[in-house]
């Protein structure tokens, strides 16, 4: 696997796999991601789960930083509150500028995963048949999720508009088509709702439909690609018969701006 990756970015994984190989604490590496899935290029993460001794994961994450800081040249990195993930370690190193992210776990964070990930370097003989014993599902959501969350947000882009707020706006608009859209997308052509990931690519004429949703910074561009944006989410949840009470005061409020 490792073969197939740039220069830079193998460079810093050998790095990873031998500062961890002389850690006693840590008894394994992990790959997700693109290095798990395919399509690895130099504008790829390495995403890398760090597996610690259940006796020393407390000393492991109170030194995290210190170990990403021993496996090359560290030029920024934060933890991952932000998405959910305190596990998470964030790492940018130089002098290439490779993104890495460091997620430090425990053998018993394996009972069930969002995907099967591929062991790198390993002390433990259990852990083989531990992973593969996993439950693995990607957390897909069911049709009431979006319909539920779609209008209030919907709502909320739209008394931006009416306010003025043109950046709220159009943010709102691109966390619907991270949240929403993408996700929908991909999971009517069979694929895990991955958000807008490698959309353009997987699937590039409903990326290309897509663009109605993207809006300069005026009242009528931001209200335009909102509208798109509540006509291709009627298209996309028309084969469902769940409808919640907030579209239509939603769907009179829009069109009433």
């Amino acid at each position: 696997m490792t073969s197939t990756i740039p220069t830079p970015h193998k460079t810093i994984l050998d790095s990873i796999l031998g500062s961890a190989q002389e850690d006693a604490r840590l008894s394994a590496i992990l790959a997700g991601g693109s290095l798990l899935h395919g399509g690895f290029d130099e504008h790829s993460d390495l995403d890398l789960i760090i597996v610690a001794n259940v006796g020393d994961y407390d000393s492991v994450m109170q030194t995290r930083r210190r170990f990403a800081e021993s496996c090359g040249d560290l030029l920024a990195a934060f933890s991952g509150e932000h998405v959910g993930e305190p596990r998470l370690l964030i790492c940018l190193y130089g002098p290439d500028a490779i993104h890495v992210d460091l997620k430090f776990v425990t053998t018993d964070s394996f009972q069930t995963l969002i995907e099967r990930p591929t062991i790198l370097w390993s002390r433990d003989a259990e852990l083989e048949g531990i992973i593969e014993s996993a439950d693995v599902n990607w957390p897909n959501h069911p049709p009431e999720w979006f319909e539920q969350r779609f209008w209030i947000w919907v709502h909320y882009g739209a008394t931006k508009i009416a306010r003025g707020e043109l950046y709220e706006a159009i943010g709102m608009l691109s966390f619907i088509r991270e949240q929403v859209l993408g996700p929908l997308i991909h999971e009517a052509e069979g694929r895990p709702q991955r958000g807008v990931r490698r959309l353009e690519t997987e699937s590039p004429s409903q990326s290309k439909a897509m663009k109605v949703t993207l809006a300069l910074h005026s009242h009528e561009s931001v209200l335009a690609a909102l509208r798109a944006t509540v006509s291709i989410y009627q298209t996309l949840t028309s084969q469902y018969e769940h409808q919640s009470a907030a579209r239509e005061t939603v769907l009179r409020f829009v069109n009433e701006l």
